[in-house]
C-alpha cells in the first residue's frame, strides 16, 4: 500500500463515500471525515471520524498527518433546500471551508481539492433552457445563485489567494449534478434524479408524479463514477484554477422523467406545479478546458447512468426504508 494519507471530508455524504471506495481502490491510505457515517454502506476508509468541521480546533484533527485533502464537505441538498436556506448555508460552509483550509495549509498538506459548484455561474447566462454551456471565464462580472452559489465562489477565491500570496498548492472543481446509487432521494435535500426516481418507484403504472416548474428547465447530470474519476484526475493534474466537471448531455427536466419511466417500464402522467421553485432556466457544462487539461471528460450517458440509479432508489422504496435529516448536516452531495 502507497505511504501516501489522504483525507476526504464529507465521508458520510453521496459523493465523499463513492470517493473513499475509489481512492482506497487506488492503494491509498484514506481517512474520513464527517459529521455523520455514511448512511447506506460501511465506509471503505481506513480511519473514519465523526468530527463536525465547522469547529476550527475539528479541522486541526482531521488534516493532522495526511499528504492531500479532498475538501467535499458542505451544507447542501437539492433546489427546495438550497432556495430556503440562505443564512444556515452560507454560515455553515463558511466555517468549514475556511477553517478546513487554514487548517490543511498549517499541517503542511501538499495538496488541498476544493468542491466547488456550477451555482458560481451568473444567473444572466442561464435565463434559456438552450444555453449557452458554462465556461470557467464566465464566472464574472459575477451574479452567482444566493447563498449557497456565493459562497461558493467566494470559496473558490480564497483558494487562489492561498496559492498566490502563500504557494499553497489548491485544486478547485465545480461539480454539475452528480447522480448514482447511495445519495440522497427523500426528505428535502435530494437533487432532480433521485427525486424522480422516488416519485416514480412510489406510483403504480399510470400514476402521476408532481414535477416542480414546468418540465422545460434544463440541465447536464453526471453519474458519480465519472465525477469520483474526474476529482482524482484533476487533483493529480498541475492545474490550479477552476475546473468544470460534469457532461455537456443537455436534457429536460420532463426527458429526464421520461427516462426514469421507461427504466421503471411505467406509464406516468405528469403533473407540473410552477409555483414551485426550479432554478435557473438553463444549465450546462462546456468542457473544453477540461479536455485540454486531463485528455479525459465524464463518458457515462444518462440513458445508462439513471439505471442503476433508479434500481437502487426503487429497492430503497420497496424496503421502506425511511431518511431523516439534520438541517445542520454537512456530508458533500
Amino acid at each position: 500500500m502507497s505511504e501516501k494519507t489522504v483525507l476526504v471530508t464529507g465521508a458520510g455524504g453521496f459523493i465523499g463515500h463513492h470517493l473513499v471506495d475509489y481512492l482506497v481502490r487506488k492503494g491509498l491510505r484514506v481517512r474520513g471525515v464527517d459529521i455523520k457515517a455514511p448512511e447506506y454502506a460501511p465506509t471503505a476508509a481506513h480511519d473514519f471520524r465523526l468530527l463536525d468541521l465547522r469547529v476550527e480546533k475539528n479541522c486541526a484533527i482531521a488534516t493532522a498527518g495526511v499528504d492531500e485533502v479532498y475538501h467535499l464537505a458542505a451544507d447542501m441538498g437539492g433546489i427546495g433546500y438550497i432556495t430556503s436556506s440562505h443564512a444556515a448555508i452560507s454560515l455553515h460552509n463558511t466555517l468549514i471551508n475556511v477553517h478546513m483550509l487554514k487548517a490543511a495549509r498549517e499541517a503542511g498538506v501538499k495538496r488541498f481539492l476544493y468542491s466547488s459548484s456550477a451555482c458560481i455561474y451568473p444567473q444572466y447566462l442561464q435565463t434559456k433552457p438552450d444555453v449557452t454551456p458554462l465556461r470557467e471565464d464566465d464566472a464574472f462580472p459575477a451574479d452567482p445563485e444566493e447563498g449557497y452559489g456565493l459562497e461558493k465562489l467566494y470559496m473558490e477565491k480564497l483558494c487562489q489567494y492561498f496559492t498566490e500570496d502563500w504557494g499553497f498548492p489548491t485544486r478547485t472543481v465545480r461539480f454539475h449534478n452528480v447522480y448514482g446509487p447511495l445519495g440522497t432521494y427523500s426528505g428535502g435535500r435530494e437533487k432532480a434524479p433521485a427525486a424522480i426516481s422516488r416519485k416514480v418507484a412510489e406510483i403504480a403504472d399510470g400514476g402521476t408524479i408532481e414535477i416542480w416548474g414546468d418540465g422545460q428547465q434544463t440541465r447536464s447530470f453526471m453519474h458519480v463514477d465519472d465525477c469520483v474519476e474526474g476529482i482524482y484526475r484533476i487533483m493529480q493534474s498541475d492545474y490550479d484554477r477552476p475546473l468544470n466537471l460534469g457532461t455537456d448531455e443537455l436534457v429536460t427536466i420532463d426527458e429526464l422523467v421520461d427516462l426514469v419511466a421507461m427504466t421503471a417500464g411505467k406509464t406516468v402522467i405528469k403533473r407540473h406545479d410552477t409555483s414551485r421553485p426550479q432554478g435557473v432556466r438553463g444549465r450546462n457544462s462546456d468542457n473544453s478546458r477540461l479536455r485540454s487539461v486531463l485528455d479525459w471528460e465524464p463518458h457515462i450517458m444518462l440513458k445508462d447512468g439513471i439505471v442503476p440509479t433508479y434500481r437502487w432508489i426503487e429497492q430503497m422504496v420497496a424496503g421502506g426504508a425511511a431518511q431523516l435529516h439534520d438541517p445542520a448536516a454537512e456530508a458533500a452531495e
